[in-house]
């Protein structure tokens, strides 16, 4: 592992609205709520990272497939504060930076990477929902950026549990060292 003023463990899209497309949530939060704890213990700045809009949703627009299907309507002051909640067994300490996406990337619409450059961070540890969406599209792009990465397996999921795998053993394993939580802890 890496000094630990040099990485961050990023815990992403862990809101109650998509943690709710998850059949059962509770394992996944126990896992992350693990390596919260190690991360904190061990001087590692944790970052989260929701994904919201704005009232009105001006930043959706009719060709995105992905949020345009959510309609821009519902998206009200009292909505957006309920869809960026970050569920209680996971949440941020009151010193924690919260960022906010607008698309899949951790890093499109968001201030992440003044935060990461801000802190001297150089290898990003990598967990949330889902695997197929926020992980991989982080992913890619801050390899892109030249940051060292860790994906935490059993740390992300996905509603396809064969997708999970075949990212986490083929594709992540070509841009990021892929470990369990058991590993990253030790």
């Amino acid at each position: 592992m890496q000094e630990s003023n040099k990485t961050a463990l990023l815990v992403m899209d862990l809101q109650n609205s998509i943690l709710q497309n998850l059949e059962d949530p509770k394992p996944l939060l126990d896992k992350v709520s693990k390596a919260i704890s190690h991360a904190r213990s061990n001087g590692i700045p944790v970052i989260y990272v929701v994904v919201s809009f704005r009232p009105g949703a001006p930043e959706i627009s009719e060709s995105n497939k992905a949020f345009s299907r959510f309609g821009k309507d519902m998206w009200t002051p009292e909505f957006v504060a309920q869809w960026q909640e970050i569920h209680q067994d996971v949440k941020p300490d009151n010193d924690e930076v919260i960022v906010t996406k607008r698309r899949f990337s951790a890093f499109t619409g968001s201030d992440l990477e003044v935060v990461l450059r801000g802190q001297g961070i150089q290898h990003l540890v990598l967990t949330g929902i889902s695997t197929s969406g926020v992980v991989l599209s982080t992913l890619r792009e801050a390899a892109d950026k030249d940051y060292q990465l860790t994906v935490i397996e059993d740390c992300c999921e996905d509603k396809d549990p064969e997708i999970h795998q075949v990212l986490t053993t083929k594709v992540f394993r070509s841009q990021a060292e892929v470990i369990s939580l058991d590993r990253w802890i030790k």
